[in-house]
C-alpha cells in the first residue's frame, strides 16, 4: 500500500474568526469546488460542523461519472484545525486536514490530504498521469476561488 500526500498553504488577508466560519461551514464546500465536478450535497446540514458529522454528496471526479462520496468530520479544534475522512468514495483512504494559523499578515491556511488509491498496481500506475493531476487541478481551482473570496476585497 502506497500513501500519497498533497499539501497546499495559502495566506488569507482576513481574521481567524472569519476564515474559520467560512471553511467550517459544510455549505461553503460547493463554493470552492470546480463546477464541472457536479458537487451536490445529499443531506441537510447544520450551520456548523461537529465531530462525527456525516456528509453525503454526489460528485463527478472523473469522466463526468457521478458517484456518492460520504465523509465524516473526525476532529474539530475550533479556530485551529479540522479533519474529514472518506467513509465511502473512490479512495481506499482519504484523510484531509484543514489547518488555520493566525499570523501578522492574516491567516495561514494549510490543507494536507493523505490518500491511498484502490486497485493496487493499477492504482499506482494511473496515479502520476490521472489521479495526481486531477487532484492538483481541483486544489488549484480551490486556491483561486479562495483568493477571490478573501484576498481581492
Amino acid at each position: 500500500m502506497i500513501m500519497y500526500q498533497l499539501k497546499r498553504t495559502q495566506l488569507l488577508k482576513s481574521d481567524l474568526k472569519t476564515c474559520w466560519e467560512f471553511f467550517s461551514s459544510p455549505q461553503n464546500l460547493k463554493e470552492i469546488t470546480p463546477p464541472y465536478m457536479g458537487f451536490d450535497i445529499k443531506v441537510s446540514l447544520p450551520k456548523e460542523m461537529y465531530e462525527g458529522l456525516m456528509i453525503a454528496y454526489t460528485v463527478k471526479p472523473l469522466l463526468s461519472i457521478p458517484m456518492t462520496w460520504i465523509t465524516e468530520i473526525k476532529t474539530v479544534k475550533e479556530n485551529q484545525f479540522f479533519v474529514d475522512e472518506q467513509r465511502k468514495g473512490p479512495y481506499t483512504i482519504w484523510h484531509h486536514e484543514h489547518h488555520f494559523k493566525e499570523t501578522p499578515e492574516g491567516v495561514e491556511m494549510t490543507d494536507i490530504v493523505t490518500y491511498v488509491l484502490p486497485l493496487g498496481f493499477l492504482g499506482r500506475l494511473v496515479h502520476p498521469f490521472l489521479v495526481k493531476p486531477k487532484l492538483e487541478e481541483i486544489f488549484e481551482y480551490r486556491f483561486k476561488r479562495v483568493e477571490e473570496i478573501f484576498n481581492q476585497k
